[in-house]
């Protein structure tokens, strides 16, 4: 289907348009009819001569007109007449006229009877010639009107045609889409950062682009399409873009919502359309960005759109690998939800290789931050490893509009370069929202909010195990009155079952610290307890991390309980699940009770200095627990650099890879030539230890993987509306 802002531009187009042709067709009828109907009368020729004779008629004309006379006079009085409208002939209307006109034949008699009545009556007579161009006159009158009519069907027609567009009314079934210039694709592998592995994967791209008949001796087929699936933001367009940039070869970018319109067949066509013009400047690459719009699985839908857009993803399938194939041409395409794929577009043949573009880790945040703020003048005590090391789970985009706040904090306070604070204060405006210092709050919500926050800081400062307390604050920010941020120490791809309960007693130790200090219970600790039942449902339905429910996978992530065709599991179970999560949130409630009380001197020194500074950071927490002071100025860094590798360096590093690869089987193959003889028993890589756990590498695929990273920035900012 066609999309709204489309439809109501045809049909803003279309009203117009008819609008016009209705004012011109008026504007004639009112020239060419009602005008004269109004003012002068059509009478015949003996009603003339009646009048004439009654001393009535004050003057005419006349005029020879095709064979005979045409009179045209004025009436000495007006004189009374039904008008008739042109548009509605059967309504009528009374009206007075002083103007006349009739026909009369050429003969002697007639002649001569009319000049005796004029004589005798004494009215003024008068002659004019012949009219030689009355033919064209009606040709102007009747033509003219429906060449407008006509014209302006056409226009109309052609808008509809195009949806919009001008490139005529046969025309619609063309793909809009056009190569892009190689000189203006200035992108290059040394432009995208934090994604070194995904580069080195699209090298072997690039150097068909370049060489095909490298691969063609070998009898090596080039991948047919390469599937970019990633979160939002995370580059896959800009990637590839640099694979066009470093290849010099066309590049042709369409999004998957442009192929379908209004009408039946057009989205086919318009892939048959954009595959052609792709071969003709072979070898080339197309880009389809946000493939799912056309590529999902086929009969789900009942009818109607659907049946197009089906057409539209069969197409689709036969272009990329039909009979006829579709040499030189690499389809590149991204999504963020692959789940949703017809299989038969990702079987090999079609995307024979999907690279996941996931969130960058600390090195690849660092290296996105120095390409970003290449343009932007950073003054020198700006850390880029220590910005990077404080946002996990960022993508490129949020680096990218981390640094712009930061500029335009700077430009608003009159700064020649970027400080340390500019870009502090828009890494809180990006996680929470903008500052409001000017918003009243009274003594005892400001005191509640700032001994609610030292609970989150005192339980994560013990339980610091995998998060470190990054920075508190009470000033308002968004819709929390307050905030504690707490980092993981490093990038984690997999969450134990005591990181999980250590997060949920995090989370509890605001309403602890209410409860221990003021006895009470606030609405602030609502964003906790949603944060806290998150992970503890997760724990249960997702991990296998209680003992009662077993190690099963109820729920995927982001499902309810009714599931994708039915409940995913019994009430009885559900029941079990709930009692389970609250248990686990209870745990997490009473260590952070625990810990409040067991640490009530450094929790009032922490609370009072919120009072006091609003704000403290990671090394003046510290200090207040340890000291029960402020800290002096310190550094530095833990972990190193790095940069955006070029398409060379990425091609390097693959070669090399390679290398290392080719040197591991050997020396696996000697030793295996030496340990023939070893005994049955010797475990193999697939046994458990002696703890019962199996060795094994994270898959790309855990789910924990995601998890840890989105909690992360989950974790940035604590609720506290209605404090």
């Amino acid at each position: 289907m066609n999309k709204k802002g489309n439809n109501n531009g045809l049909l803003k187009n279309s009203l117009f348009y008819i609008v016009i042709f209705l004012c011109i067709v008026g504007i004639i009828y009112f020239f060419t009819g009602q005008g004269s109907s109004t003012q002068t009368k059509t009478i015949s020729s003996s009603d003339f001569v009646t009048q004439l004779q009654k001393n009535k008629v004050k003057s005419f004309e006349v005029q020879p007109t095709n064979g005979v006379y045409k009179i045209t006079g004025k009436y000495r009085t007006a004189q009374k007449a039904s008008a008739q409208s042109g548009l509605f002939p059967a309504s009528g209307s009374s009206t007075t006229v002083d103007s006349f006109t009739a026909t009369v034949l050429q003969n002697d008699s007639t002649t001569a009877q009319i000049t005796r009545a004029a004589q005798k009556e004494n009215v003024k007579m008068d002659t004019k010639p012949e009219a030689s161009n009355s033919f064209w006159v009606q040709l102007l009158v009747t033509g003219i009107p429906l060449l407008i009519f006509i014209v302006f069907f056409y226009m109309m027609m052609s808008q509809a045609g195009q949806g919009g567009g001008s490139k005529g009314v046969m025309n619609f079934g063309k793909s809009k889409v056009k190569p892009a210039d190689k000189k203006s694709n200035k992108v290059r592998f040394s432009d995208v950062a934090g994604e070194e592995e995904e580069k080195q994967e699209l090298v072997e791209v690039v150097e068909f682009l370049k060489d095909p008949r490298k691969f063609s001796s070998l009898g090596a087929r080039i991948p047919a399409g390469v599937l970019l699936e990633g979160p939002p933001g995370t580059g896959k367009t800009l990637l590839a873009k640099a694979v066009a940039g470093e290849a010099g070869v066309p590049f042709y970018s369409i999004s998957g919502s442009d192929f379908v319109e209004m009408f039946v067949g057009v989205g086919a066509s318009r892939v048959r359309d954009l595959f052609d013009q792709a071969k003709k400047n072979s070898p080339s690459i197309i880009f389809i960005d946000e493939i799912d719009a056309v590529g999902r699985k086929r009969g789900s839908g009942m009818g109607g759109g659907h049946d197009e857009r089906e057409q539209t993803l069969n197409q689709l399938l036969v272009e990329m690998d039909g009979f006829t194939g579709n040499e030189g041409v690499i389809v590149m395409a991204a999504t963020n939800r692959s789940d949703v794929l017809d299989p038969a577009l990702l079987r090999p043949g079609r995307f024979d290789r999907k690279i996941l573009v996931g969130r960058p880790d600390v090195r690849g945040r660092e290296a996105i931050l120095k390409v970003h703020s290449k343009n932007k003048p950073l003054d020198k005590d700006v850390d880029l490893n220590e910005i990077a090391k404080q946002t996990p789970g960022f993508v490129g985009a949020d680096l990218e509009n981390l640094l712009n706040e930061a500029a335009l904090l700077a430009a608003r306070r009159n700064k020649k370069v970027i400080d340390a604070s500019d870009l502090d204060e828009a890494e809180d405006r990006v996680i929470a929202g903008p500052a409001k210092k000017n918003a009243v709050v009274n003594p005892l919500e400001r005191k509640t909010v700032a001994y609610h926050e030292a609970g989150h800081t005192i339980v994560g400062l013990v339980l610091n195990d995998a998060r470190v307390v990054h920075k508190v604050t009470i000033v308002p920010r968004g819709r929390a009155g307050g905030y504690a941020i707490m980092l993981p120490r490093e990038d984690q791809n997999l969450m134990s079952k005591k990181d999980a309960m250590e997060q949920i007693a995090g989370l509890m130790g605001g309403r602890a610290a209410e409860e221990t200090i003021f006895n009470s219970k606030s609405s602030g600790a609502s964003n906790d307890f949603q944060q806290a039942t998150g992970i503890a449902r997760a724990m249960v339905t997702q991990y296998g991390m209680s003992d009662k429910i077993g190690q099963v996978e109820l729920a995927a992530p982001g499902q309810s309980y009714y599931g994708e065709s039915g409940p995913a599991y019994s009430e009885k179970t559900a029941g079990i699940i709930d009692d389970e999560v609250r248990r686990l949130t209870d745990e997490g409630h009473q260590t952070a009770l625990d810990i409040i009380a067991s640490h009530r001197e450094q929790h009032k020194i922490i609370a009072e200095a919120l009072l006091k500074y609003e704000t403290l950071d990671e090394k003046q927490i510290l200090s207040l627990f340890k000291t029960g002071k402020l800290p002096d100025s310190g550094a530095a860094s833990d972990f190193p650099s790095e940069k955006a590798a070029t398409f060379e360096e990425s091609k390097r590093e693959l070669e090399r890879k390679e290398a290392e690869r080719h040197a591991d089987d050997d020396s696996k193959d000697d030793s295996d030539t030496d340990k023939e003889d070893t005994p049955l028993n010797t475990p193999s890589e697939h046994d458990t230890d002696d703890s019962g756990s199996e060795h094994r590498l994270p898959s790309s695929h855990d789910q924990n993987s995601s998890d840890s990273k989105k909690d992360s920035q989950d974790d940035h900012s604590d609720d506290h509306t209605n404090l």
